[in-house]
């Protein structure tokens, strides 16, 4: 077992020494979800011919038009994530509890056995008073929770899929690199093409199953994570 775990760590070691003087590399988009929604969306060849009367009018209903609608509606199509947290939360809970119990038994007479009895007990000894019982406890608790959070983000996201009912899937992804760290944000979720606002823009919070994940890669954090072997020692060890 303890071979095995030597050899574990020694192969997430090897892992990192390949990142030794090198900036982290960007992800790829080949293969990817978003890749195969751009070109796989509707060609103009695939689109509705437009009438005579579309041909020859000034204010076409196109998206090249200036009035034309220019929100994103079928796959492959980009729109604007705005996100905006700036969430507070305070709870602080408090309990008590107090309980005590006396309880006293004999049998002072019946039909003569306690007073049989007490005499082969020692002196002291009834069966008046078989026993007594007393027991007490207290019980204090307290907890509190304050967490405060705040985020401005903005990233173009794709429409990877448009489901049955109209309402569009979409995945973006955005990638940073300042000299050797690496700056990450990821979304996605479910949206309504009609939460989408006419400058293709939709918030956070109009995003069913949002999944937002900002963070990063590189020298900076892997200094601010404990190393391998620390990481198994805190979760084998039993103190």
């Amino acid at each position: 077992m303890r071979s095995v775990l030597v050899l574990a760590l020694a192969l997430a070691g090897c892992g990192k020494l390949g990142q030794v003087g090198r900036a982290p590399e960007f992800s790829g988009l080949e293969g990817s979800n978003q890749h195969y929604a751009m070109y796989s969306a509707a060609l103009p060849d695939d689109l509705p011919p437009e009438t005579p009367s579309d041909a020859s009018s000034l204010w076409t209903a196109g998206t090249d038009s200036l009035f034309g609608d220019r929100r994103a509606a079928q796959r492959g199509d980009i729109v604007t994530v705005v996100i905006e947290i700036d969430d507070s939360a305070s709870i602080s809970n408090s309990t008590g509890r107090n309980r005590s119990g006396e309880q006293t038994s004999g049998l002072p007479e019946f039909l003569g056995i306690p007073q049989r009895i007490d005499e082969g007990l020692p002196d002291g000894a009834s069966m008046a008073e078989a026993f007594e019982m007393s027991s007490s406890s207290t019980f204090k608790g307290s907890g509190s929770v304050s967490r405060k959070e705040k985020l401005t983000l903005r990233i173009a996201a794709t429409v990877v899929e448009e489901l049955p009912n109209g309402v569009l899937r979409i995945e973006g992804q955005q990638e940073v690199r300042v000299n050797f760290e690496m700056r990450e944000l990821i979304v996605t979720g479910y949206v309504r093409p009609i939460d989408i606002s006419r400058q293709n823009e939709i918030t956070y919070d109009k995003i069913a199953g949002a999944r937002i994940a900002y963070g990063g890669r590189g020298q900076i954090t892997d200094m601010q994570q404990p190393t391998y072997g620390q990481q198994v020692a805190e979760i084998v060890m039993p103190f």
